[in-house]
């Protein structure tokens, strides 16, 4: 028997729109943000969990040393009464003076006396430590988990932060903090979220000395992110005691509005964000911390984080989770600073050269790039790569910037096409050095019919007379010629042997590298004597010699294409 699955044609008979908050003077729009949040990561936690193979000790200790080189704060490090290696990592990070002064370890519990017990045992020693308590709220949870009504969910939440409070003697000299989820706030009502929140903090006894943190979770997505910020505006509009409180947000990614949520969340009033690298997490995912701090960064908010080497950073996280960073990541992935696309290519090149032109203290204003890639490790020859969809703009940048040929924007219009045919027809990707290949094929090594074989020239009182021998099908040519310089004296002796005419429009050449050993590099562009524009190239130690080597190339080619 034949089962079929589809999408059902009318989905409100299925599925219901999650209730906006009534909030008419919500104040969160007008708002602007101007300085970051406090950061929590909860890679080790959250992310570990999410992982289908989770990270042993040593991965967990790696990940924790990058997250602390990164800047963090507080790092929530596990659950450790949830098994003996949750346990000994706590432990290990302990006794081995793994945690910097200034690092504040988190450690999540449920509310349940027996998990506590040993979740303050495994901190035993520590310094400075947040113990993160929940216990799910949503009317689901409450009527399909628990059969529980409200009363006793708060009943619940109040005995874990009373069984935490009645067990902090027991960690002497430990400077031990509160924090509080609501999970599933997102799907909870505002009016009891508060409820619950003000029965921890009336039971904890938070001051604005020693706030406790009221983390507020959209553990999963239920609606869009502007109705997730009015839940937050409303909670910090009716929690008593706010100057108490820390507000946390710590946001999931059902709907794919992860980043917007946070963001309006902090616009509403959040203080403090909990969230993953590059969003590892259950589902589709936790909020990318990565993503919102460098959100921050291009809009000139220092972000208290540092992912300078974004290329390490994303290395051990790979390594120590077995995740993919996708290569469309923000801000990290592979390809982000990267342009196939011709007119993108040209827009970023032009906006590149304007921007160094202008000083260190000049304002990044690059199209296509909200970023600047050096500020993350990466580097300019990144941001432009060329396969199928390319131009000339792209063509011209790589030479330019991997081996510093500067094409002049007319023999640019002319490679551009060549370059792309010969990448479309490879299907693929090409390197610098393919491209640079592709360059010298078509120009530089352009000796047929004619090859240049010896060439000299000397002036006097500015009139140049030049003697050279080419070999054309084969056969040795010898020439003479005089003009007003050592090219236009090879142009004048090629007539004599039966060269249709031809003229000299333009010229450019250039060094190609440095030292005794350097080539020249010239650009020589012809007009035949039917009208046609024609490039050519030539390379040679000396220049004078590059310069005819480029007038033969352009004839080669001219020749081929007529």
């Amino acid at each position: 028997m034949l089962v079929h699955f589809f999408m059902i044609p009318d989905p409100s008979r299925k599925y219901r729109a999650f209730p906006p908050v009534s909030l008419p003077d919500r104040q969160w729009p007008s708002r602007t943000l101007t300085h970051a949040p406090i950061w929590c990561s909860v890679d080790l936690r959250d992310g570990n969990q999410a992982l289908a193979v989770p990270m042993n000790v040593s991965q967990k200790l790696e990940l924790f040393d990058a997250l602390v080189r990164c800047g963090f704060k507080e790092i929530e490090v596990g659950f450790p009464a949830a098994s003996n290696t949750e346990f000994a990592f706590m432990r290990r990070l302990i006794e081995d003076g793994r945690i910097p002064s200034d690092v504040t370890v988190q450690v999540l519990v449920q509310a349940r006396e027996d998990l506590i017990q040993r979740t303050v045992e495994s901190l035993k020693g520590v310094n400075k430590a947040i113990i993160h308590l929940y216990n799910s709220t949503s009317p689901a949870q409450r009527r399909i988990v628990f059969g529980l009504e409200k009363p006793q969910i708060v009943e619940m939440a109040r005995k874990g932060t009373r069984w935490i409070k009645e067990r902090l003697p027991v960690l002497p000299g430990s400077d031990i903090r509160m924090e509080y989820s609501p999970e599933s706030f997102s799907a909870t009502e505002v009016e009891f979220s508060v409820e619950i929140c003000q029965a921890v903090m009336d039971e904890w006894g938070p001051t604005p000395e020693h706030k406790i943190i009221l983390n507020l979770p959209d553990t999963v997505e239920v609606a869009m992110p502007n109705v997730y910020a009015d839940q937050i505006e409303w909670f910090c509009r009716h929690i008593k005691g706010r100057d108490s409180a820390i507000i946390s947000v710590h946001t999931h990614n059902d709907r794919g509005t992860g980043t917007a949520a946070t963001e309006l969340a902090l616009l509403a009033g959040a203080d403090r964000v909990e969230g993953t690298l590059f969003g590892n997490g259950e589902r589709t995912g936790n909020l990318d911390i990565v993503t919102v701090a460098l959100n921050l960064y291009m809009h000139g908010i220092a972000p208290g984080l540092d992912f300078s080497n974004m290329s390490a950073l994303r290395q051990v996280y790979e390594r120590c989770t077995g995740m993919h960073v996708p290569p469309r990541q923000p801000y990290a992935g592979e390809l982000v600073f990267t342009a196939f696309s011709g007119s993108h290519q040209d827009a970023i090149r032009k906006g590149l050269v304007e921007w160094q032109g202008k000083g260190e203290d000049a304002i990044w204003d690059i199209p296509y790039l909200t970023i600047d890639p050096s500020d993350l490790g990466r580097e300019y020859r990144e941001v432009i790569r060329v396969n199928s969809q390319s131009g000339k703009g792209g063509v011209a940048y790589l030479l330019e910037s991997e081996f510093g040929i500067e094409l002049p924007k007319d023999l640019q219009r002319e490679f551009g096409p060549l370059a792309n045919n010969a990448v479309d027809s490879l299907g693929r990707e090409v390197s610098g050095t393919e491209l640079k290949a592709m360059f010298w094929k078509e120009y530089v090594e352009q000796r047929h019919p004619l090859a240049l074989r010896h060439f000299h020239a000397d002036g006097v009182d500015g009139i140049f007379r030049c003697r050279a021998s080419l070999e054309r099908g084969g056969e040795s040519l010898g020439v003479t010629g005089e003009g007003n310089g050592p090219i236009a004296a090879f142009v004048n002796a090629l007539t004599t042997v039966g060269i249709p005419a031809f003229e000299v429009v333009d010229y450019r050449q250039a060094a190609l590298g440095s030292g005794t050993e350097a080539s020249a590099i010239s650009f020589i562009q012809i007009r035949t004597n039917d009208g046609r524009l024609v490039w050519g190239a030539g390379v040679n130690t000396h220049i004078q010699l590059a310069s005819i080597e480029g007038v033969v190339s352009a004839l080669n080619r001219a020749g081929r294409s007529s």
